[in-house]
């Protein structure tokens, strides 16, 4: 691939971390990246002036009006650092020429931190680590359960599912899996079969319009008596008004959440000094047995650098694309 000057990339929305690894990683590609941590807005298209491509990060959502600029600016390619594209209206933005892609990155970050909840989920981490804090070390009323004893259902089974299912085979657990495009071999079953028969249930799918609110009050009040829920996937994924009802009438017996509904704005902040507005959000933290981290199971130095390393590598392939006619 030969360019008359280095193809130019205009990344928005890069933390500290990415920044560091956009710096290293640009100038192997042949690359000449414009890094700014604001996320993109109409405000600051000016930044990608000479870009074909860009890339965004998936922790604010994009306006409409910044497609329409980014067009009018001559971008033609956006390729967002995440996998989910919810943040996007990619038909928008292919309605005035704009291509969006997603990266892939590790599927293991995820799906690590999704065991990780699952245990803490059935062991009831939350008020051991509490009780401890403040000196109280006897043990719990109610005793942990064995994931080897329980049946566990997989609800969207792409690369982070599989990968967590390939877990879950190593403790022993039954599991079924629900996707409308089965991927890899399994004990799939109808979603009312495994929302009827799991004793916990993990969201791995993606987020559109026909997933949104997947779990509503009906699916939930499907689910065993006590069940719990572990959701790394997309937050809008579960009705929380129902959730957080099922939760405080003991229908559920626990949730374990790295996304929530309405949690744009709120998580990767620091909150301390400042109100917190997601009534429902405050509501899921001041339950005994919900487990809230702040949509951080992707983040490790191996998916980051897969999410940066890709995004670039997803930019060259446009322009070369291009290149070539």
């Amino acid at each position: 691939m030969t360019y008359s000057e280095p193809p130019r990339i205009t990344v928005y929305g890069c933390g500290p971390d990415e920044a560091v690894l956009f710096r290293e990683l640009a100038p192997r590609f042949g690359v000449t990246p414009t890094i700014t941590d604001a996320p993109l807005s109409v405000a600051n298209i000016e930044l990608a002036a000479g870009s074909r491509s860009i890339s965004v990060g998936h922790k604010t959502p994009i306006a409409n009006a910044a497609l329409l600029a980014l067009g009018q600016a001559g971008v033609t390619y956006v390729s967002t650092r995440s996998i989910g594209c919810n943040h996007i209206d990619v038909e928008y933005a292919a309605s005035i020429g704009i291509t969006v892609e997603n990266v892939s990155y590790s599927p293991d970050s995820v799906a690590d931190f999704t065991l990780m909840l699952m245990l803490m989920a059935v062991r009831d981490a939350k008020s051991i680590i509490r009780r401890a804090d403040v000196h109280d070390y006897r043990l719990n009323e109610v005793r942990g359960k064995e994931l080897r004893d329980l049946t566990v259902g997989v609800i969207g089974t792409g690369r982070i599912g599989a990968t967590v299912m390939d877990r879950l085979r190593g403790f022993g657990c039954r599991v079924l899996a629900h996707d409308n495009r089965p991927k890899t071999p399994a004990e799939y079953v109808p979603l009312d079969d495994l929302l009827q028969q799991s004793d916990l249930v993990t969201l791995h799918a993606p987020l559109n319009p026909d997933t949104h609110h997947l779990l509503n009050r009906q699916r939930i009040e499907q689910m065993k008596q006590g069940a719990l829920i572990v959701n790394t996937g997309r937050g809008a994924l579960i009705d929380t008004d129902a959730l957080v009802s099922a939760l405080e009438s003991g229908r559920l017996g626990g949730a374990a959440l790295d996304v929530v509904e309405g949690e744009e704005g709120i998580f990767y902040a620091d909150c301390r000094t400042r109100p917190v507005k997601s009534k429902s959000l405050l509501r899921l933290q001041e339950l005994p047995n919900v487990l809230i981290s702040p949509h951080t199971a992707y983040y490790t130095d191996h998916a980051l650098r897969d999410t940066v390393e890709n995004s670039l590598t997803n930019c060259l392939k446009f322009e070369s694309g291009n290149q070539h006619g």
